[in-house]
């Protein structure tokens, strides 16, 4: 099992970045790389939560999208071909007296099969620059949408 942390501080308001972390619309994958248009499947969204499937490059989760603490957005991991246990996604974020707000993100990814095992010990290693990479673009990508939708 591979638990990563990573931190950024951005310009858009908590209710901003849930925004766009929900946006389950065309073009998803133009904010998170591993979020291909067409492993997208919205099977449910309420006012604070999500059922939806996504992934890319042939692994993919079904993800419980749970928003109703505006500060902690949880995604759980509740079926996917690679990745179950405690796998998922908590989000932390924290308005700062200055208008910006800190982005906090947790990843654990626990291995469900062989595949899934060395993908979890892949990403804990050598992945981490990538994901943290792509964390940090996503950021910056809902920050440059909410600048224009203001």
């Amino acid at each position: 099992m591979s638990v990563l942390h990573f931190h950024a501080a951005t310009t858009s308001t908590p209710e901003q970045f849930i925004a766009g972390l929900t946006d389950f619309g065309p073009g998803r994958e133009k904010v998170f790389p591993s979020s291909a248009d067409s492993y997208l499947v919205v099977h449910s969204k309420a006012a604070s939560q999500a059922d939806v499937t996504e992934g890319s490059g042939g692994i993919w989760e079904r993800l419980q999208y749970d928003w109703t603490d505006p500060h902690n957005v949880k995604l759980t991991t509740t079926d996917s071909n690679v990745f179950g246990g405690a796998s998922g996604y908590t989000y932390t974020l924290t308005p700062q007296p200055d208008g910006t707000t800190d982005v906090d993100v947790t990843i654990v990814r626990e291995g469900k099969n062989l595949k899934g095992r060395v993908l979890s010990g892949l990403i804990g290693t050598v992945a981490k620059g990538r994901l943290g990479k792509w964390f940090f673009n996503s950021v910056k990508a809902i920050e440059a949408r909410s600048a224009a939708d203001a």
